[in-house]
């Protein structure tokens, strides 16, 4: 079955930097567009990056455009989000997400099936 596992969050100040990786397995890696959310606490989740699957093709939402990077290594069943000038509002649990029902990006959440079990990110002010 498809699994997502991200790592890579954790504690940094504002104006610190992340790397979040997902690890994929179970699923044809390659083909499928993935995608990068997040969800504070009381929150909606919302959509913060995707990339298409031959990495061509990239969306940020445009609090975190300029500041965040989407990235993929498809030999490697990796996606990344490289995350710079963090700032509090960022604080969020993290999840990557991907989507078999086609190759387009989506910007919500209930058209992605997979989902990993999210990686908190928390910045301090």
């Amino acid at each position: 079955q498809v699994q997502l596992v991200e790592s890579g969050g954790g504690m940094v100040q504002a104006g610190g930097s992340l790397r979040l990786a997902c690890a994929a397995s179970g699923v044809t890696f390659s083909s499928n567009p993935m995608a990068w959310f997040r969800q504070a606490p009381g929150k909606e989740r919302e959509f913060v990056a995707a990339i298409r699957s031959s990495g061509g093709r990239i969306y940020y939402a445009d609090s975190v455009k300029g500041r965040f990077t989407i990235s993929r290594d498809n030999a490697k069943n990796l996606v990344y989000l490289q995350m710079n000038s963090l700032k509090p509002e960022d604080t969020a649990v993290y999840y990557c997400a991907t989507r078999l029902r086609g190759y387009e990006i989506r910007y919500a959440p209930d058209e992605y099936e997979f989902w990993g079990q999210g990686t908190q990110v928390t910045v301090s002010s």
